[in-house]
Protein backbone atom coordinates (compact mmCIF):
# COMPACT_ATOMS: atom_id res chain seq x y z
CA UNK A 1 0.00 0.00 0.00
CA UNK A 2 1.61 3.22 -1.17
CA UNK A 3 1.14 6.41 1.59
CA UNK A 4 0.41 9.07 -0.62
CA UNK A 5 -1.63 10.28 -3.52
CA UNK A 6 0.22 11.87 -6.48
CA UNK A 7 0.27 13.55 -10.07
CA UNK A 8 2.11 15.63 -12.15
CA UNK A 9 0.84 18.87 -13.70
CA UNK A 10 1.80 19.14 -17.22
CA UNK A 11 2.88 22.74 -18.17
CA UNK A 12 1.78 24.27 -14.63
CA UNK A 13 4.32 26.64 -12.95
CA UNK A 14 5.35 26.38 -9.51
CA UNK A 15 3.22 28.43 -8.04
CA UNK A 16 -0.04 27.90 -10.13
CA UNK A 17 -0.05 24.29 -9.26
CA UNK A 18 -0.07 25.67 -5.07
CA UNK A 19 -2.81 27.85 -6.17
CA UNK A 20 -4.78 25.23 -7.49
CA UNK A 21 -3.87 23.01 -4.81
CA UNK A 22 -4.94 25.51 -2.64
CA UNK A 23 -8.65 26.05 -4.70
CA UNK A 24 -8.97 22.25 -4.92
CA UNK A 25 -8.29 21.80 -1.13
CA UNK A 26 -11.43 24.83 -0.46
CA UNK A 27 -13.54 22.50 -2.71
CA UNK A 28 -13.14 19.64 -0.89
CA UNK A 29 -13.81 21.65 2.84
CA UNK A 30 -9.75 21.91 3.60
CA UNK A 31 -7.86 25.34 4.82
CA UNK A 32 -4.39 25.58 4.09
CA UNK A 33 -3.43 26.17 7.80
CA UNK A 34 0.56 26.51 7.78
CA UNK A 35 3.11 26.20 4.68
CA UNK A 36 6.81 25.27 4.45
CA UNK A 37 8.85 26.17 2.32
CA UNK A 38 11.78 23.65 2.00
CA UNK A 39 13.81 24.97 -0.04
CA UNK A 40 14.26 28.54 1.70
CA UNK A 41 14.60 27.08 4.92
CA UNK A 42 17.39 24.58 4.09
CA UNK A 43 19.13 27.69 2.15
CA UNK A 44 18.69 30.03 5.42
CA UNK A 45 19.48 27.09 7.99
CA UNK A 46 22.26 25.05 6.18
CA UNK A 47 23.36 27.18 3.20
CA UNK A 48 21.72 24.44 0.45
CA UNK A 49 20.40 24.92 -2.95
CA UNK A 50 17.37 22.61 -2.96
CA UNK A 51 14.49 22.15 -5.59
CA UNK A 52 11.02 24.31 -4.90
CA UNK A 53 9.53 22.31 -2.45
CA UNK A 54 6.51 22.84 -0.66
CA UNK A 55 4.28 21.58 2.07
CA UNK A 56 0.57 22.64 2.56
CA UNK A 57 -0.42 21.36 6.10
CA UNK A 58 -4.41 20.90 5.43
CA UNK A 59 -7.00 21.06 7.65
CA UNK A 60 -10.69 20.36 7.44
CA UNK A 61 -12.55 21.37 10.51
CA UNK A 62 -15.67 19.19 10.37
CA UNK A 63 -13.00 16.23 10.28
CA UNK A 64 -10.42 17.55 12.49
CA UNK A 65 -13.25 17.74 15.41
CA UNK A 66 -14.62 14.35 14.75
CA UNK A 67 -10.97 13.19 15.03
CA UNK A 68 -10.31 14.87 17.52
CA UNK A 69 -13.22 13.77 19.66
CA UNK A 70 -12.50 9.61 18.62
CA UNK A 71 -8.95 9.77 19.70
CA UNK A 72 -7.79 12.39 21.70
CA UNK A 73 -3.54 11.65 20.71
CA UNK A 74 -4.39 11.71 17.09
CA UNK A 75 -3.52 15.25 16.76
CA UNK A 76 -0.27 13.74 16.78
CA UNK A 77 -1.47 12.74 13.04
CA UNK A 78 -2.98 15.74 11.78
CA UNK A 79 -2.98 17.76 9.59
CA UNK A 80 -2.82 16.10 6.13
CA UNK A 81 -0.34 16.98 4.55
CA UNK A 82 0.05 17.39 0.73
CA UNK A 83 3.64 18.56 -1.04
CA UNK A 84 4.32 20.70 -3.85
CA UNK A 85 7.59 19.70 -5.76
CA UNK A 86 9.44 20.92 -8.61
CA UNK A 87 11.04 17.46 -9.94
CA UNK A 88 12.88 18.14 -12.97
CA UNK A 89 11.15 20.20 -15.33
CA UNK A 90 7.78 19.25 -14.00
CA UNK A 91 5.64 20.44 -11.07
CA UNK A 92 4.53 17.09 -8.94
CA UNK A 93 1.62 17.51 -6.25
CA UNK A 94 1.68 14.32 -3.97
CA UNK A 95 -0.95 14.00 -0.77
CA UNK A 96 -0.52 11.80 2.18
CA UNK A 97 -3.25 8.65 2.11
CA UNK A 98 -4.96 8.98 5.53
CA UNK A 99 -5.64 5.52 5.45
CA UNK A 100 -2.00 3.95 5.55
CA UNK A 101 -0.96 6.95 7.70
CA UNK A 102 -4.08 5.62 10.44
CA UNK A 103 -3.02 1.39 9.53
CA UNK A 104 -1.84 1.25 13.05
CA UNK A 105 -4.06 3.17 15.13
CA UNK A 106 -6.34 0.53 16.66
CA UNK A 107 -9.53 2.89 16.43
CA UNK A 108 -12.05 1.57 14.66
CA UNK A 109 -13.88 4.84 14.21
CA UNK A 110 -10.32 6.55 13.28
CA UNK A 111 -10.26 4.18 10.37
CA UNK A 112 -13.81 5.03 8.93
CA UNK A 113 -12.74 8.48 9.39
CA UNK A 114 -9.36 8.21 7.59
CA UNK A 115 -11.28 6.41 4.42
CA UNK A 116 -13.66 9.50 4.26
CA UNK A 117 -10.47 12.16 4.58
CA UNK A 118 -8.63 10.06 1.75
CA UNK A 119 -11.72 9.82 -0.63
CA UNK A 120 -11.51 13.82 -0.23
CA UNK A 121 -7.78 14.00 -0.60
CA UNK A 122 -7.85 11.47 -3.41
CA UNK A 123 -10.54 13.92 -5.33
CA UNK A 124 -8.31 16.62 -4.71
CA UNK A 125 -5.06 15.07 -6.56
CA UNK A 126 -7.37 13.40 -8.99
CA UNK A 127 -8.95 17.27 -10.37
CA UNK A 128 -5.81 19.40 -10.61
Amino acid sequence: MSYYFTKTLKGASFEEAIDRTKKALKEEGFGVVAEIDFQKTLKEKLNVDFRKYRVLEACNPPYALKSLTADDKIGTMLPCNLIVQKNGGQVEVSSIDPVAAMAEVDNEEMKGIALEISEKLKRVVASL
